[in-house]
């Protein structure tokens, strides 16, 4: 059976790994960095902080190992959003949409609804990963690239976190 790299619904899941392992591979090799954006958040706080209180920024121990900069990661992380964008107007599939289609179905029209149960889970999100010491691309891309066994434990956490999540918010997955 034949597998299209080239298209169908969205860029093709094989091709988009493959991709993603290159853009990997090619980071350590040329700059020496692994893919992370969990500290990318906790500095673009300090940034935004600095604006109003620049000597409390200078006096957290934090800041001084994490100096709250647009740095490499900052910018891999601004690289995710303008990637996923190009992705998305090239397949055709971008489209404003303030409720998706299967929140709609299981909890209604809201908007307010849908961007506060979105804001939640970002802060959930964002907690485990400072508290887990990574995000799911910086343990399951770059901590499974090096074979780190404690990558290999939280990444299978987050899949499964997922998994329940999804389960819980949506049921079995029942759609017309």
């Amino acid at each position: 059976m034949a597998v299209n790299l080239l298209k169908h619904d969205g860029w093709n899941p094989y091709m988009a790994g493959a991709l993603s392992g290159l853009a990997a591979i090619f980071s350590v090799w040329i700059t020496g960095k692994y893919f992370g954006a969990s500290t990318t958040f906790s500095k673009s706080a300090g940034m935004l902080e600095k604006i109003f209180s620049p000597e409390r920024v200078a006096s957290l121990a934090y800041f001084q190992k994490e100096i709250p900069q647009i740095d490499w990661q900052w910018m891999f992380v601004f690289g995710i959003f303008l990637g996923s964008l190009i992705a998305a107007t090239t397949d055709g599939s971008f489209h404003g949409q303030a409720v998706p289609d299967m929140w709609y179905q299981r909890f209604g029209p809201h908007p307010v609804k849908r961007g506060l149960a979105a804001f939640g889970g970002g802060i959930v999100a964002i907690l485990g990963a400072r508290l887990a010491g990574g995000c799911p691309s910086g343990h399951g891309l770059s901590g499974s690239m090096q074979l780190a066994v404690s990558s290999f434990i939280v990444l299978i956490c987050f899949f499964l976190g997922g998994v329940l999540m999804a389960r819980l918010l949506y049921g079995r997955g029942e759609t017309s």
